[in-house]
Parts: structure tokens; sequence; C-alpha cells
């Protein structure tokens, strides 16, 4: 039997580690145990309700546990896209298709007869399917065209997942959905023309089979001559003329068939001088359209919202020209403002910055790295520091065998729901348990709805002065409109029991300071740490602006180490009038944000750590000679230089002391030794 915890969370503690989850295989409440959970949770659920296209960066340092995280939220959103299609299947009463079994004749009949039409019944649904793609740049790190490998694993999923046929099929004599007309709620309507052409194939076929099948017949009884002649003539040429244009037809899915979009592309690329050729990139651009418009057929078929989720990861790998090519490839795909396409950029930022700004073809465009990553990413999510529970999971999976583990997971699927000693009472109380925990988890999710909705109206309200911090870029605001949600159900996580924390104004407001002045932000975060590791807790009340000008004089002297990501700052002015007046936010409330932070690349505040802690270091000082000590008679020629350029350098010492040096202590050119 499964248990399940409350726990209540005092000022200051760190965000809960148990909430819960529907777990579709088990039919019941799962808990989340570790403070990763919780991260890959919100996520999860943000990525269901985000608008599509989007690039999320996964920045994390490498190595960093990257692909366990990605299999927690690739599991999360399927438990959430089966949680959804649940509830439009008790609103609407009305399964999707299936694209497979008994479903994949009617998708083939729908393909060549039925024109789909948007509507506002399929853009009112909220049931998703998820298609989850993991590219590898490291597999084709060796390749001079790793870009044309992003393609063609986006495309070759697609296939795998839906089948040739159907693809082929949709190639040859699939159309593009079209609008509503009007107020019309048939998604379906009847292509006319392909109905007309194929019957009047079928008449002239069958007519040119009849008209031999009676010339054949007039000679076999003697009765042929100049009728029977011109029967055969026109049997044949209706025959030759019908037949030929269905082959055609046949002939073309075919070659669709054993010709995929892999094959094609890898033939643009294999020819010589590939990139000089004119309209190259444009017919790429051509196959990832009809791939687009192929995945918007099946939404309306399938009745549902489709979402192709690209991971990228390895890329952190490769050689800066390679990396520049895969975003450049990444903006082709994402150049469709209709494209159903999530990625996943598994990065380091640190390493990715240096790629883009070393690489040649992109001197002029991506001088700075930072600024480049964040005009192509559009939800950032920094992967927090390792928690407590997660680490201790970790280090008990790390003791284990391999052996161990896989049998601790074969038994635990094939464990029964209850135990066979389980009592009556005891099946009663996990029920009513699971019930409880199915009741608090909707009213989490309630008041986290409710809680975004009030951020998001903070950013648009004309009385309150936060738009105004708002950058007038549109990637910009997407990228605050996209991480407002994650931070906020992260903050009402940590928010659970007696605990009060910041409200949704204020969370929104730290979203955009992390957006508009990561640089400035991090130097103060990372000042408060150095001074809490030091053993001198700052004040909880201290605002973070006072923090910022007693440690601004500190930072002005990194200011050519820290180019770059300086330049990633908005209006200083600006934000000293944010944290100065308009949102005086405290250590206190920074440090209870900070857990909820995921649009703040942590590999700033690493750099800046780096370079505080080498800068603190102080050079040894010489032992002193015995020789200092004894006096000793100096020549009078020599005397009066050497005791100037003594004084130069020990400014206070006495004059016999300065008399006293040896004759060693000069060395050549002139140049004394340096004395403690």
């Amino acid at each position: 039997m499964h248990k399940h915890y409350t726990v209540h969370f005092a000022k200051g503690s760190r965000p809960p580690t148990d909430c819960y989850f529907l777990d579709p295989e088990m039919g019941h409440q799962k808990e989340i145990l570790t403070e990763d959970d919780v991260y890959c949770s919100c996520l999860a659920k943000t990525l269901c309700h985000v608008p599509v296209p989007v690039t999320v960066g996964f920045y994390a340092p490498f190595g960093c546990r990257l692909h366990l995280m990605l299999d927690k939220i690739t599991a999360l959103m399927q438990q959430e896209a089966t949680q959804r299609e649940a509830e439009e299947l008790q609103r609407v009463q009305c399964r999707p298709r299936s694209v497979r079994g008994w479903g994949f004749p009617q998708l083939l009949w729908y393909l060549v007869f039925l024109q789909p039409v948007i509507t506002e019944v399929h853009l009112r649904r909220k049931n998703v399917k998820f298609l989850f793609i993991r590219f590898s740049a490291w597999q084709y790190a060796g390749t001079d065209k790793l870009w044309a490998g992003l393609v063609t694993t986006l495309c070759e999923g697609i296939r795998h997942h839906y089948g040739a046929l159907p693809f082929s099929v949709y190639s040859v004599m699939g159309n593009k959905p079209g609008a509503t007309p009007g107020f019309c709620q048939r998604e379906w309507h009847c292509r006319l023309r392909v109905c007309l052409a194929l019957l009047a194939l079928l008449a002239a076929l069958s007519l040119g089979v009849g008209l031999l099948y009676l010339s054949v017949g007039s000679r076999s009884l003697g009765h042929g001559g100049a009728n029977g002649s011109l029967l055969q003539v026109v049997g044949g040429a209706a025959t030759t003329l019908s037949g030929s244009g269905l082959l055609m037809a046949v002939y073309s899915v075919g070659k669709h068939l054993f010709v995929s979009q892999r094959k094609k592309i890898e033939r643009l690329v294999s020819r010589e001088k590939f990139g000089s050729q004119l309209g190259f990139m444009c017919e790429v651009k051509k196959e990832v359209e009809l791939l687009t418009d192929f995945l918007c057929f099946l939404e309306i078929y399938q009745q549902c919202r489709l979402r192709v989720v690209l991971e990228v990861t390895g890329l952190d790998t490769c050689y800066p020209e390679r990396v520049v090519g895969v975003l450049n490839a990444m903006n082709t795909l994402l150049s469709d403002s209709h494209a159903p396409f999530i990625f996943i950029l598994v990065v380091d930022p640190s390493i990715l910055a240096a790629c883009l700004e070393s690489a040649g073809s992109m001197k002029g465009t991506a001088d700075n790295g930072y600024l480049f990553l964040n005009r192509t990413v559009t939800l950032p999510f920094s992967v927090p520091i390792m928690g407590r529970r997660t680490k201790l999971q970790f280090l008990h999976d790390a003791v284990q065998s391999r052996d161990d583990l896989l049998y601790r997971e074969m038994t635990r699927k094939l464990r029964p729901p209850g135990g066979a000693g389980d009592g009556e009472g005891t099946r009663l109380l996990g029920v009513e348990t699971r019930a409880g925990a199915e009741r608090a988890q909707s009213r989490i999710d309630a008041e986290a709805a409710r809680r975004i909705q009030e951020a998001l109206f903070c950013l648009h309200d004309e009385r309150d002065c936060l738009y105004e911090y708002v950058p007038d870029n549109v990637v910009s605001m997407r990228r605050i409109v996209n991480t407002v949600p994650i931070t906020v159900r992260l903050l009402q996580q940590q928010q659970q029991g007696d605990f009060v924390g910041p409200s949704p104004r204020q969370a929104v407001a730290w979203v955009v300071l992390a957006n508009q002045w990561p640089c400035r932000l991090s130097w103060v975060l990372q000042c408060l740490e150095d001074r809490q590791q030091a053993g001198g807790a700052p004040d909880a009340r201290a605002r973070l602006w006072d923090v910022f000008c007693d440690n601004s004089h500190e930072l002005h002297t990194m200011t050519k180490a820290l180019q770059n990501v300086l330049d990633l700052d908005g209006d200083p002015e600006l934000f000293e009038r944010f944290l100065d007046s308009d949102f005086p936010f405290t250590v206190a409330e920074a440090q209870s944000l900070l857990r909820c932070t995921v649009n703040l690349d942590h590999s700033i505040r690493r750099r800046m750590g780096l370079i505080r802690a080498v800068s603190a270091l102080k050079p040894p000082s010489p032992p002193k000679s015995p020789a200092h000590d004894a006096p000793h008679a100096a020549n009078g020629a020599n005397q009066a230089p050497r005791a100037a350029v003594s004084g130069h350098f020990a400014g206070h010492t006495p004059a016999h002391a300065r008399e006293a040096h040896h004759p060693q202590d000069w060395v050549q050119w002139g140049k004394p030794r340096p004395v403690a």
C-alpha cells in the first residue's frame, strides 16, 4: 500500500517535496519525493498550456542529471495528457479517432476524399497528445552537416510514429486544412474534384474494358469487321488513358513510400556545392511545411491537439560551426507560426555562448553569445541545485548494484495494487487516503491557476507600474509570460501550510527582474551567498538595493571580465528605481523567491563567484633575509642611490636599516630585490 504524507513548512524552510500527480498505470495518486520532481512537474504542466512553437532553454552544467530529469518531464507530460483526455471525454462524450488498427483504413479514406476545416470546436479542445523525439548531437558530431541530422531525425520520428503510407498518401493527394467558412461547425467537407476525377477514371476504365470485351466477342462469333476494329481502338484508348492515370497516382504514392523525406534531404546535402545552389533552403522549408500541414490534418482527424517535443542533447560537445548550424535549423523549423513544435535545448549556456562567440560564421551576429541565446530561447529553465532529498536518492541508488535496481524495478511493476495479506480495513484506508490526496491536489491546482491569472493580470494592468519595466521586444515578453506559470506553481508548492510568502505580484516582478537585469541580480545573490558562507548571515530585512550599493564598487572592477554578461542588463536607472522604490525586495524575500527562480542563468553566478574568489587571493610575502638584521657598512658612492631606491620601496623604513642592505640585494639592471 502506498503511503501519502502532508508536510507543513515553516518560514525560511526549503520548498515542499511532497505533492501528488496522477499515475495512469497504477490508477491512483502517486507521491513526488524529491525536489527535482517538483520542478519537473511544474515545467511539464506549463508545457501542456504554452503556445507553440516554443524553444525551452534547459540550462544546466554539463553532466548534471539532465537525462534523468528529461525522462521525468516526459513521463509527467504524458500523465498530464492522459488526465486532460479523460476530462475532455467527460465533457464532449466523444473518443478521439485512432490511427492504428481499424482506424487505419478510415484514416486513408479521410486523406483521399475529405477536406479538413479548422473550426471553433477544434480550437476549444483541451486534450493534447505528445510525440517525443530525442536528438543526440553527439551522434552526428563527426559530420559536416549536423543541422541536416536534426531535420531528418524530426521527419523520420514523425514518419515512424504514424506510418509511411499515410504520409505518402498525404504528400500526393492531401490538402492543407482550411479556415472555417462563417460559423460552420462541420470539420470535414467532401472533395468534389477528387471524387469526380476518380469517378471519371473508373467510368472510362469500365467503358474501355467493356468495349474491348465486345470487340473480342464479336470476333469470336465471326461478326468482326470495321465495327469490331473501331470498338477495339476506342476501348483500348479509354483503358490506356484511365489506367495510366490510376497508375501514375499509385506510382507517386509508392515513390514517396520508398523515398522518405530523410533520403531527400540527405540527397540534397550530398550534392557538391549544395550551399551555393539557389533555393536549397527553400526546398528544406517546403518539406518542413508539408510535415506541419500533415500534423495539422492529424489534429483534426484525432480530435485533439498534437505537440511534437524535440529534445536536443549533446550540443555542447560539438564544434562551434556545428552548433551554429543546429540553431539555424531550429530557426527554420520555428519560422512557421503554426508549427506544433516544442524544442527543449539541453545545454550548458556558458559553453554554448563561447561556441557562438568563437564561430567564424557568426561574427557580427553573435559577438555576445548570451544575447543570441536570449533571442532564440522563449522559455528559459535553469536546473536548480540538487536538493537534499534528491541527493540522498541519488546516493541511495548509487550504493545499490545494478542487479538490485533491476530487481526493484521488476518487483514494482509486478506487485499488485493491494497485498495478499491486506485486510478490508487496510484497503478502505488506502482508498480514503488516495481520495484525500486527489482532493488536496485539486485544491492546489485550482489555487495555482487563480494565482497565475492574478500574476499575469499585473503585467498588463495600466494602474500598475510593472508594465513599464517590460521591454518592447516581443521575444522577451514571451519569455516573461512563459516563465510566470512555472514560478507561481513553485511558489504555491512552497506556501503550503502556515507559510505565507511573496504575493503573485511580487513573483511576476521577480521574473521581470531576473529577465531584465540578470547580471546585477546574480551579483547581489552571489554577494549574499558569500557573506552567508563566511559566517556573517545578512539581515533578513535588508533591501537588495542596499546590498547592491555596498558591493557595486567591486562589481565595477570586474567590468572587463564580465563585459558580455553586463551587456545582458537593461537600463541601470530603471534598475535603481525598480529595487529602490517600486519593488524594494528584502533579503528574506529574495531567498524565498530564489528557490522558485528558473529564468536566471546559474552559470553567471558561478562565473562571478570564481572571479571574486581569485581576486580575493593575496600573494604570499617572501621570507626575511638574515642579512637585513645585521648592520653592514655601505660604500659612500652607492649609499645615496641605494637609499633613494630603497626609500621608494620601503617608505617608513629607518635610515640605518636602509643603509644596512647587503650588496646582494641588488640584481641586474639596477633593480633592488623585494624586501619584506
